[in-house]
């Protein structure tokens, strides 16, 4: 009887024992294809970007030809260029290539509201007209600051408040200290992914053959 006990523990134990290895096996499945996913969406997404970089670049364009046969101009960065936004995060704001590397990787890590808010706010303040001021400011509320707006950014409840109460007659500052918080965000959370990716280490790379 006990015996028989035994065995069946045994039995049971290299069952259970057979199971952890398969899910063990499994996991590294899963983690490897997680990987390659991960690889192959920065490369589209680093090919989109250079695909619609501004065609006023100083470097020659060159091209690329996708599943139509139609071809694409597109214009790198240069290498340096690329490692100045690593001085400061000011650095890359300044850049329009620099903003739109970093757009594009945020888009890979679902947090591209937040420079699409900062950079809607830059275009709310460089505003001349008074009367495009209101409808401006309710479009970015709708967008960006109401609740469970399409592109809500993570603002503290006094902030979304404060805003809602100037939304009627909006000054160009009305959204300075949300604007504030979203870049203290990007800067210490975002900014030195970026600068740590596989995106922005190859756009660092000089391309071979030059």
């Amino acid at each position: 009887m006990q015996s028989a006990m035994f065995f069946a523990l045994q039995h049971n134990c290299g069952q259970n024992m057979e199971r952890a290895a398969d899910n063990c096996q499994t996991n590294e499945d899963k983690r490897g294809k997680m990987k390659k996913t991960i690889v192959k969406d920065w490369k589209t997404r680093l090919n989109y970007f250079l695909q619609n970089s501004s065609s006023a670049s100083k470097e020659s364009p060159k091209t690329i030809s996708n599943k139509k046969g139609k071809k694409h101009a597109y214009y790198r960065p240069k290498p340096e260029d690329a490692l100045q936004w690593s001085e400061t995060f000011d650095n890359l704001l300044a850049n329009k290539y620099g903003v739109a590397a970093f757009r594009a990787f945020l888009k890979s890590e679902f947090s591209e509201e937040n420079i699409e808010f900062w950079l809607a706010c830059e275009d709310f303040k460089k505003t001349k007209s008074p009367h495009k001021l209101i409808p401006k400011a309710k479009k970015i509320y709708d967008e960006f600051i109401e609740k469970e707006a399409p592109k809500e950014i993570n603002i503290d409840f006094q902030t979304r408040e404060m805003i809602t109460q100037n939304l009627h007659a909006p000054a160009k500052c009305c959204f300075n200290a949300a604007q504030k918080r979203v870049y203290s965000l990007m800067e210490n959370n975002s900014y030195p992914r970026f600068l740590q990716s596989e995106f922005y280490q190859e756009l660092c790379r000089r391309p071979q053959g030059t």
